[in-house]
């Protein structure tokens, strides 16, 4: 009795289980694969199973927008960039955004830090048409590449007085529908100012006013914080160049009152950063920047340019002070460069 009513249950087993697994794919297979999977970009792999049908920057896309008349949507981000992940986690994950994206646009992934000349070709459009500028960057292009819209970050829904990034997708197409003509027009129109301000820009050769370096230095005079050091509250960034102008403007006239301060604006601004925790004490260099006041808690990324800046910072410290506790500039200096 027993061994029947084994022999049944074998047997319904055997009947159902082919169809049960041709059903369901296979565990760990994703189910969307677009042409990022061919690339060697961190960043692109991280995209290359998203449902968006993205396209790597190259002739294949240009081809494609050219043939449908369509508009290209250009997304430009890197692997550490936070903002890029929660923007690619709350949209283009999305089956409901990527269907819009795929219908009404020719999407192009673009690594800033593979390809930083195109990164800077529509940061520059950006700035200049919004005001700022950052990652994720996504820029509307025409099938000739020219730029007509951009911005960064766009929520998934209205928030904030930011427009959902669903809308601006709608209203995007819709406007390219109804007279593309004209916003191809309009993006001529702003590459042709641009490339003019730069060309009008590069052959004025000015010298500086002192005046402008004493404002500069009054500006950062004002926002020091003189027990944590750094500039403004949080979030804390080192802010390189700012630490650079601050050394050059004590150099200018090491025994005047503001030279003096200005000194003391950037050392001690220097030793807090590398006794806080933004400084990687282990793996050496700094994180991007301080979530807190006292450049404790770093958000875990680190940039490139950070690190050759503030290299630089230090060892401009170290040969200012190297008489008067060097130990505070030198080790940091050392294990920023054994990281770079």
């Amino acid at each position: 009795m027993i061994s029947g009513f084994r022999f049944g249950v074998l047997a319904l087993m055997w009947l159902v289980t082919p169809s049960h697994i041709a059903a369901n794919p296979a565990p760990g297979v994703p189910e969307h694969t677009n042409r990022l999977a061919r690339e060697k970009s961190p960043y692109l792999l991280q995209h290359a199973h998203n449902p968006v049908d993205w396209y790597p920057w190259g002739e294949e896309a240009f081809a494609k927008a050219r043939r449908e008349n369509k508009p290209i949507f250009l997304s430009i981000g890197y692997s550490t960039c936070h903002w890029c992940h929660v923007m690619a986690h709350e949209s283009f994950e999305s089956e409901e955004v990527a269907a819009i994206m795929n219908r009404e646009f020719v999407n192009i992934k673009v690594d800033r830090e593979e390809r930083p000349d195109v990164d800077r070709v529509y940061m520059t459009f950006v700035q200049a048409t919004t005001g700022g500028g950052g990652w994720p960057m996504n820029v509307w292009l025409t099938p000739d590449l020219k730029p007509f819209v951009g911005g960064t970050y766009f929520p998934p829904e209205d928030r904030h007085g930011q427009p959902g990034f669903t809308k601006v997708l709608d209203r995007i197409a819709a406007a390219w529908k109804q007279d593309h003509e004209k916003i191809a027009g309009q993006g001529t129109k702003i590459i042709d100012a641009l490339r003019e301000a730069q060309t009008a820009k590069s052959s004025v050769v000015e010298t500086i006013d002192t005046k402008i370096l004493d404002a500069a230095y009054e500006q950062f005079s004002r926002s020091f914080d003189a027990r944590d050091g750094g500039f403004g509250s949080a979030p804390k960034f080192p802010h390189p160049v700012t630490l650079n102008f601050l050394s050059r403007f004590y150099a200018r006239d090491p025994s005047s009152a503001t030279g003096k301060h200005a000194l003391e604006m950037d050392l001690v601004t220097l030793r807090k950063m590398a006794a806080g925790g933004m400084h990687d004490h282990l793996g050496g260099g700094f994180h991007r920047y301080s979530v807190d006041r006292y450049w404790h808690v770093p958000h875990f990324e680190k940039m490139l340019y950070d690190q050759a800046q503030l290299a630089a910072a230090y060892l401009d410290a170290f040969q200012i002070t190297q008489d008067r506790r060097k130990a505070d500039f030198f080790p940091p200096k050392t294990r920023t460069a054994q990281f770079l």
